[in-house]
């Protein structure tokens, strides 16, 4: 079974550190490239609406021989169904596509604050986590803004906060409130969309350790105590990213990580995205 560690939400549910992505793998791949994952090791699935391959994550679990209490399922709702009645509906239809009964963990995607509908949209999350539907409610993409908003006219702290985040986009100021508040942190586009692999920061760190740039920036989001979600549709790669937990960083290799800090962002800002 898998070393992989656990962080503990602040409703006491359990997620695996590391998991696995499917942003962008195409809905006739997801069903293969989650059953390769799942066969590597990994017990922890990502997926969306928007990323319309919900049904092929959900074979992949049909198909796989666990049980299903040994794979934590995310998935999201979409900008264009912010509401109460709406975000009801959209969770019902994801739990269809997936053919889960039950979701571990349901996020808000986007807070679109021009349509202003992210409070009334988290007010039904909270009905699906009261009715035991889902195990565990979070955002996506959430500012220090969007979160005070939910905590003040709510009172219910998300479980998660996925957000872009990596050696470019390190989210100092995000990830304290979070530790604040027992939000815990979920990082996607982890590796800079391969971009940051190319550092020389990066490749000493990858030489002196034995291992490949990715597995180093992927420790480096456990060491400083994110969730990581990194994507490849690649047998080899799923399995190099997945071995991670044999080595680890220095404090010195750590603080040459966070040199790379320059707030670059590979997707759009939280603040003013509103595809819907």
């Amino acid at each position: 079974m898998s070393d992989v560690p656990t962080i503990t939400l602040n409703n006491n549910v359990q997620i695996p550190q590391l998991g696995f992505g499917v942003f962008q793998v195409p809905p006739e791949d997801v069903e293969r490239v989650v059953s390769t994952a799942l066969e590597t090791g990994y017990r922890s699935i990502d997926t969306a609406a928007a990323y319309q391959n919900e049904e092929g994550v959900g074979r992949a679990i049909a198909s796989c021989g666990l049980a299903r209490d040994e794979i934590f399922v995310t998935t999201k709702l979409w900008n264009s169904d912010h509401g109460y009645d709406q975000a009801l509906r959209a969770f019902d239809a994801s739990a269809r596509r997936l053919g889960l009964e039950t979701v571990d963990l349901y996020l808000i995607h986007w807070p679109v604050p021009t349509v202003d509908r992210y409070v009334e949209t988290w007010k039904a999350l909270e009905k699906l986590a009261a009715d035991g539907r889902v195990r565990a409610i979070g955002v996506s993409n959430f500012t220090v803004e969007h979160l005070r908003r939910l905590f003040a006219e709510t009172g219910t702290v998300p479980a998660v906060n996925q957000v872009e985040l990596h050696p470019y986009l390190q989210q100092t100021e995000l990830r304290a409130e979070h530790a604040e508040h027992g939000i815990a942190t979920e990082a996607w586009s982890p590796l800079t969309q391969g971009a940051v692999l190319s550092e020389a920061t990066i490749t000493r760190l990858a030489e002196q350790h034995g291992v490949t740039p990715a597995q180093v920036v992927l420790r480096w989001h456990l060491q400083i105590g994110n969730i990581v979600i990194p994507k490849s549709v690649t047998p080899v790669r799923i399995r190099e990213n997945f071995d991670i937990l044999g080595f680890e960083l220095s404090p010195e290799d750590l603080a040459a990580i966070a040199d790379l800090q320059t707030g670059r962002r590979t997707g759009p800002d939280p603040a003013t995205f509103d595809m819907r």
